[in-house]
């Protein structure tokens, strides 16, 4: 097997166009390891030298890549979970970018003749539903209900299968990942700029952030812990409620934030999809990384803030 000591690794990741993937790649590229990004359209192998090309819904007995020789591989596909509501066919493109992809990639692995250490495959806090605010969550925690808690655990079961050949896996439970260039926190500022914010549902659903810098930092963290595998929440030690997300934004931009989005209106608007994303949370803690002794650089919302916005 290739080993992971060396201080060059040759890492290939998938979803390396998303948001979390680019970020991935620029950062361990800078570090000065080979990383190739896996890709699903012919125009991205043109955009990126580092690019190769592969079809995760294919047969991969006709069309794996050649993942042989790296030491790592990094799976963060999976269609926007945020993008619609959940329909009955939006839940089935949830499903299959995430499932129907790993499964693929660990097939994939399985015919690879020289097979990476460790594999690092994306889930989400989603895994364990809506909780109390009392409930305080690790890795060992049990999964919740709901779609989203059903989709982490096939999600989870899937890559679990590249254990069986001998390779270490490491399933990524990301929480909601901050960024000012993508997801939540990129389509909150504007209204929040506009003086428009405000809190969702009650307020006290909380939320288990990670700042989208320190993801490459935890991932390098974990290549060089051997001891790290399963699940690992990839979150920040000090979750907040809606309502403190909300303020603190607020306070960072120095705008007002008196607005209201009531629970039934999220609803209306949203269906399942608000009900489990927007009016639901959980208390997540890192507690394998915390363990292991890794130093957050991003530990308090407001710094983290003012540090995200700034970089914009």
């Amino acid at each position: 097997m290739a080993a992971v000591s060396s201080p060059l690794l040759r890492i290939a990741v998938s979803g390396s166009t998303g948001l979390i993937g680019d970020r991935v790649v620029k950062a361990f590229t800078a570090w000065g390891h080979r990383v190739t990004r896996l890709v699903r359209r012919p125009e991205d192998v043109r955009e990126y030298p580092d690019a190769r090309l592969w079809n995760p819904y294919g047969d991969p007995k006709e069309t794996a890549p050649d993942l042989t020789g790296f030491d790592v591989i990094i799976h963060l596909c999976g269609a926007g979970i945020a993008a619609r509501r959940w329909s009955s066919a939006y839940k089935k493109i949830l499903y299959d970018s995430r499932v129907i992809t790993t499964r693929y990639l660990v097939q994939c692995l399985a015919q690879t003749p020289l097979k990476p250490s460790l594999l690092i495959a994306a889930s989400a806090v989603g895994y364990y539903g809506d909780r109390p605010l009392s409930e305080r969550l690790t890795e060992e925690s049990p999964p919740g209900r709901g779609f989203l808690a059903r989709l982490c655990v096939e999600w989870e079961h899937a890559a679990r299968a590249a254990g069986d050949l001998g390779i270490r896996v490491v399933h990524a439970r990301f929480g909601i990942v901050l960024s000012a260039r993508g997801g939540m926190l990129a389509r909150m500022l504007p209204a929040f700029r506009w003086g428009l914010g405000g809190a969702v549902g009650g307020g006290s659903q909380i939320l288990s952030w990670i700042a989208l810098p320190e993801i490459p930092r935890i991932f390098r963290f974990i290549i060089r812990r051997s001891s790290l595998t399963g699940p690992i929440n990839v979150v920040a030690p000090h979750p907040v409620s809606n309502s403190m997300f909300t303020r603190t934004l607020a306070r960072v931009l120095h705008r007002p934030a008196f607005f209201h989005v009531p629970s039934p209106v999220i609803r209306l608007a949203f269906g399942e999809m608000g009900e489990e994303l927007l009016l639901s949370g959980q208390w997540v803690r890192p507690k394998k990384l915390l363990d292991q002794g890794y130093a957050f650089v991003y530990q308090d919302l407001e710094a983290a803030l003012k540090d995200l916005l700034q970089r914009n």
